[in-house]
C-alpha cells in the first residue's frame, strides 16, 4: 500500500463520508479514491459492515406526533357565541331585563370557568408531552452516542474479530465476539442462536488458568451487539448449555462452542 493511499486512510474522510458528514469537496474526493483503489473499496466495504452491525440493534419507534394531537383537543373545545339582546324601552319590563341579565351573566360565567379549567387542564397535558419528548429525545441521544462508541470500538486496529460457530450440539449458532485488550473491552454480536427447550440456557465463558469464569447468559432477546466482561489473559471462551438461569461451574460436557484467544 502506498504512502498516498495509507496517508488518506488515516485522515477519517472515510468515516465522515459513511456518515454524511463530508463537504462536497470531500465527498468528491473520498467517491475517486474509492473507484480508483481496490484497497480504499475494501476498507468502506469493512466500515459499512461495522456500521450495520453495531446500529442493528437500536431500531427506534417515531416520536408521537405532540403537535397533532394538541391541534385535536383545542379542535374539540367549544366556542362560546355570545349574542346582543335587544333592548326593550318598555318601563314596565326593565326589571324583568334585569332578573334575565343577572341571569345570564351567572350561566356565562359558570360557562366560562368549565372552560378555564379544561383549558388548564389541556395545558397541562401539552406541558406532560413536551417533558416525555424532552426525555425521549435525551434517551435516543444517550443510545446515539453508546451506537458510536461501538462503531468506533469494532473499527479499532487494536480490536481483534472472532467468530464462534456451533458444534453437532448447535449447528446453527454462531456468535462473533470483538476484544481490544489495548481498551480492555469485549463485545458479542448473537448472529444466531438455536431454541433451547425453557428450563435450559446458554452461558459463555472465559478460560484463564485453567478455571472458566462465567461472562454472563445469552438469550433469544439478547440477539444484538453487547458488552461482556473483559477478562485480562483468557485462552478462549466458550459457549455451554446450563440449567434455566446459568450455573456457577460450567458444564463442560454440554459446550456447544469454543474458540482459542490471541
Amino acid at each position: 500500500m502506498n504512502e498516498k493511499i495509507t496517508t488518506f486512510l488515516n485522515s477519517g474522510l472515510l468515516e465522515k463520508y459513511l456518515v454524511g458528514n463530508t463537504s462536497s469537496a470531500e465527498t468528491e474526493q473520498v467517491e475517486s479514491y474509492i473507484s480508483k483503489y481496490p484497497e480504499v473499496q475494501n476498507a468502506y466495504n469493512t466500515l459499512q459492515y461495522n456500521l450495520e452491525v453495531v446500529s442493528k440493534a437500536h431500531a427506534e419507534e417515531a416520536p408521537r406526533h405532540i403537535l397533532g394531537n394538541i391541534l385535536n383537543e383545542l379542535d374539540d373545545a367549544p366556542v362560546m357565541t355570545i349574542k346582543q339582546k335587544r333592548s326593550y324601552k318598555v318601563w314596565h319590563v326593565m326589571s324583568i331585563a334585569a332578573s334575565v341579565t343577572a341571569i345570564l351573566f351567572a350561566v356565562t360565567s359558570f360557562v366560562f370557568y368549565n372552560q378555564n379549567r379544561k383549558l388548564s387542564r389541556e395545558n397541562q397535558t401539552v406541558v406532560d408531552e413536551i417533558f416525555d419528548l424532552r426525555s425521549d429525545i435525551a434517551n435516543t441521544n444517550s443510545k446515539l452516542d453508546n451506537v458510536m462508541q461501538q462503531f468506533k470500538q469494532l473499527n479499532d486496529p487494536e480490536t481483534y474479530k472472532y467468530i464462534i460457530q456451533g458444534n453437532s450440539r448447535a449447528k446453527d449458532l454462531k456468535t462473533v465476539a470483538y476484544i481490544n485488550p489495548k481498551e480492555r473491552t469485549s463485545m458479542i454480536d448473537v448472529v444466531s442462536l438455536p431454541q433451547l427447550p425453557k428450563e435450559k440456557c446458554y452461558q459463555i465463558w472465559a478460560e484463564l488458568q485453567g478455571k472458566m469464569v462465567s461472562l454472563g447468559i445469552l438469550s433469544e432477546t439478547d440477539r444484538q451487539l453487547q458488552y461482556i466482561p473483559y477478562t485480562e489473559n483468557a485462552r478462549g471462551l466458550n459457549i455451554t448449555i446450563e440449567p434455566k438461569g446459568g450455573n456457577t461451574t460450567a458444564s463442560l460436557d454440554n459446550s456447544v462452542a469454543e474458540i482459542e484467544l490471541k
